[in-house]
């Protein structure tokens, strides 16, 4: 990753579960999929909270009145809702300042963190740290969301009862307390922090911003919008909430967010790895610890996988008879051992933001679909969707 991985690795040891590597990697990641699990990732039980989140988020929609309507912070305090509810125990009003400005933070820092400048500190890290300039944004950001992941700590550890863990940082506190006189452990204060801070980050963010990308690639292509709602009223109907039961039922509506998550390649550059021996690939030698970003979008949009890899054309994931079809080319999440720990998570939630949202309003542009601009505001870490207003017609 950039810089805040950079510096998470040089503050502590690369400890927090997106860095680490061999043992540390392996527990920490065995642990936060445990508690996942058991906190719902996956199950009925995390349906039902994405399903009462839309329903929050759809209150605040319809109060737009379908007038011109930016939808960063309301698409991403409706997502951030569904993590804050695993690792904080509860969800945030939407109206909490503390709440808005924590988001201002992580919507920042994957802004700054996909800049060219941090990419030069990236390349360059042991000179740029001592040089002044925008690189050092990242810094100050991530350590405010430290900051806000350790006040919460501070507030559990007061009313901490082992007996009865309410969300991920007890769960954490219960394996800290338990291996306390163990001065190896890997459950510290410090990897409490960047653990929690990692999954409330990537819980965001990037579901987030691919709905947002989502919507307006949709506008851009009212044919595909019309097509979903068809489907949507034949499944779904107008008056009962989506549940993930019907998206076998819903092929298109499935191929359509699968090809938006294709097209929009929203971490491009995917986490680093490391490699563990000397390895020798395509004419190259990789020396032991070489750091490696796997280029998602290669694969993304690799023509022998995908007929029309830069067209927006569902269809990639239909069949002849219109059948939701897998593509093994589709690794949005990333592959293999290090696979995104939310995988199932966010692909809950973009179908159900999705199908809730479409189910209620029709999306209307502010320009003609033609002249709807999707190349990213930047493009590093992430792929930054372009800033836009929509208004939100209720159907």
């Amino acid at each position: 990753m950039l810089e805040p991985q950079k510096r998470c690795g040089k503050e502590a040891g690369g400890k927090c579960v997106a860095l680490a590597n061999g043992e540390r990697w392996r527990i920490l990641r065995r642990f936060s999929l445990t508690i996942l699990r058991d906190f719902g990732m996956g199950k009925r039980s995390i349906e039902e909270r994405i399903q009462e989140e839309a329903g929050f988020l759809l209150e605040e929609l319809r109060k737009t009145k379908g007038a011109p309507t930016e939808p960063t912070f309301f698409l991403s305090r409706t997502v951030s809702n569904v993590i804050s509810s695993v690792v904080f125990g509860s969800r945030f009003d939407y109206e909490d300042k503390q709440f808005q400005k924590l988001l201002q933070m992580i919507n920042q820092s994957f802004i700054e963190m996909s800049t060219p400048w941090a990419q030069l500190y990236d390349m360059y890290s042991g000179i740029m740290q001592y040089l002044p300039g925008r690189h050092n944004r990242i810094y100050y950001l991530v350590e405010g969301l430290k900051d806000f992941i350790a006040s919460r700590v501070k507030i559990n550890e007061e009313s901490f009862d082992p007996q009865n863990p309410r969300d991920f940082i007890d769960c954490f506190l219960i394996k800290m307390h338990q291996d306390k006189n163990n001065p190896n452990t890997e459950f510290t204060l410090k990897n409490l922090v960047l653990t929690t801070l990692n999954l409330f980050f990537a819980g965001t963010e990037t579901v987030s911003s691919t709905l947002r990308y989502g919507f307006l690639l949709l506008m851009k292509h009212p044919e595909v919008e019309a097509k979903i709602h068809e489907e949507i009223d034949q499944v779904i109907g107008p008056h009962r909430i989506p549940s993930v039961d019907d998206r076998v039922k819903m092929p298109y509506t499935d191929a359509v967010i699968h090809e938006i998550q294709r097209m929009t390649d929203i971490v491009p550059l995917g986490v680093p790895h490391n490699v563990i021996r000397d390895t020798h690939f395509r004419g190259y030698l990789l020396p032991k610890g070489t750091d490696v970003f796997p280029l998602l979008g290669s694969v993304l949009k690799d023509p022998k996988y995908f007929r029309y890899p830069d067209a927006f054309y569902p269809q990639h994931f239909l069949d002849e008879q219109g059948r939701f079809k897998k593509n093994e080319a589709f690794v949005p999440f990333s592959s293999g051992k290090r696979i995104c720990l939310g995988e199932a998570m966010a692909r809950m939630e973009l179908f159900l933001y999705f199908t809730s949202i479409l189910q209620n309003f029709s999306l209307r542009p502010l320009v003609p679909p033609a002249d709807i601009d999707i190349t990213p505001k930047i493009s590093g870490f992430g792929n930054i969707p372009p800033t836009y207003e929509l208004c939100l017609m209720a159907r």
